[in-house]
């Protein structure tokens, strides 16, 4: 597994900017949901239905990756928190 390279702000600035500079535009209505695996480094990006499945395809592709997560169509990977109801009358 490689080392981090950079602060977690740095980290997290890096892998944002790639996802609006690369992967955003590119997204598709089939793709929002998904879980979109980012190395800060290169660039490359895989996307998986979770976590685990995005990491494993992009690190069998780029094994030195510095991996940073989002959910495609999302500003985080997951969300904490109360989710709002709706409340039915």
């Amino acid at each position: 597994m490689a080392q981090p390279q950079y602060s977690i702000a740095d980290f997290a600035e890096r892998g944002d900017a790639i996802y609006e500079r690369e992967v955003e535009p590119q997204l598709t209505s089939v793709d929002v949901g998904k879980f979109v695996a980012i190395d800060v480094e290169s660039g490359a990006y895989e996307f998986g239905p979770d976590e685990l499945t995005a990491s494993d395809r992009l690190l069998a592709r780029r094994p030195e990756a510095q991996v940073w997560l989002r959910r495609a169509g999302s500003r985080y990977a997951h969300r904490f928190g109360p989710r709002a109801r709706s409340i039915s009358a």
